[in-house]
Parts: structure tokens; C-alpha cells; sequence
């Protein structure tokens, strides 16, 4: 089977970032962290999903978790310099990221957007997450990962 390289593979290709591309089964019905975890066969802890917000002040901005945490958005608020914070509609990702739910990367958006990872990345020596499109992940060194996005590190 080929696998198509996506638009953030070919990013990291140019970068010079070392990754792998390992395909998944899709379920349409369970798009979640855990389904993606489950078929790889890895820890959900490693299986990280990428989170669109918008902030009250700062706009728009990516936060990177482990698949089996649910964000606290006081916290996503505070270290985005925001009062409050929400999710964006999945209607809104398309337009705003260039991705869908269920395969959103935050390697590659349409615009550059802040970006904040959970500090458990550290404790990996590689991570997985969405390489752009459904069935389909990056894993990589959570080093680069960080490097690339320009992303801070947070409890969150």
C-alpha cells in the first residue's frame, strides 16, 4: 500500500524533521484519540490530539494534548494570555485550519496559530499526531514537534 504523503509531511520534509507515517484503520463513528491509539497498538498517552480554540482576546490558537486528557479551558485561557476561551465549532475548522475533525494537524495549518503542548510530550521519545487526514499519523520526536510549531510547553 502507498502512502500519499500529506502537506505536513512534506513541511517536515523540508525542514529536514525525521518522521514516520503509520497509517490506522478509520472508523467514522469514532474519530477519538482512543480508537487511534487502539489501532496502532500504542498508549493513548502518546496519541496526541490536536485542539482548535478561540480566545476572547488573542483569537485563535492550538492546544496539543494527550488522547486520554480533557482540556481545561481556565487553564488553555491563562497561558494563551485570554480571559476565557472555547472550542471551535467543527464547522469552523475547515475554513480556519485547512483540516477536519479527525485529522487536524497542527503541523501545516492555514495560518500559523500559537501553539501549546502538554508538557507529558517530554517524557516520550516519540509521539503521534494526525498527519492531516483521516488514517493517518505522524510519529515523531516531541523535540521537533515543538521546534517546528514554535510551541510552549504547559501543564494544561
Amino acid at each position: 500500500m502507498t502512502i500519499q504523503k500529506t502537506n505536513a509531511a512534506r513541511l517536515l520534509d523540508a525542514a529536514g524533521i525525521q518522521y514516520s507515517l503509520i497509517p490506522y484503520e478509520v472508523d467514522e463513528d469514532h474519530l477519538d484519540a482512543g480508537h487511534v491509539a487502539d489501532s496502532l497498538g500504542e498508549d493513548i498517552d502518546m496519541v496526541f490530539k490536536t485542539l482548535v480554540l478561540r480566545g476572547d482576546r488573542n483569537g485563535f490558537f492550538v492546544c496539543v494534548i494527550p488522547g486520554s486528557m480533557e482540556l481545561d479551558l481556565k487553564v488553555a485561557a491563562r497561558i494563551s494570555g485570554n480571559k476565557s476561551c472555547e472550542m471551535i465549532h467543527v464547522k469552523e475548522l475547515l475554513p480556519t485550519t485547512g483540516y477536519i475533525r479527525g485529522g487536524c494537524s497542527p503541523i501545516g495549518m492555514k495560518k500559523p496559530f500559537p501553539t501549546f503542548i502538554h508538557e507529558s510530550a517530554l517524557l516520550y521519545e516519540y509521539i503521534f499526531v494526525s498527519a492531516g487526514v483521516r488514517g493517518l499519523q505522524l510519529r515523531l520526536s516531541p523535540a521537533d514537534l515543538i521546534s517546528y510549531t514554535k510551541a510552549g510547553i504547559y501543564p494544561i
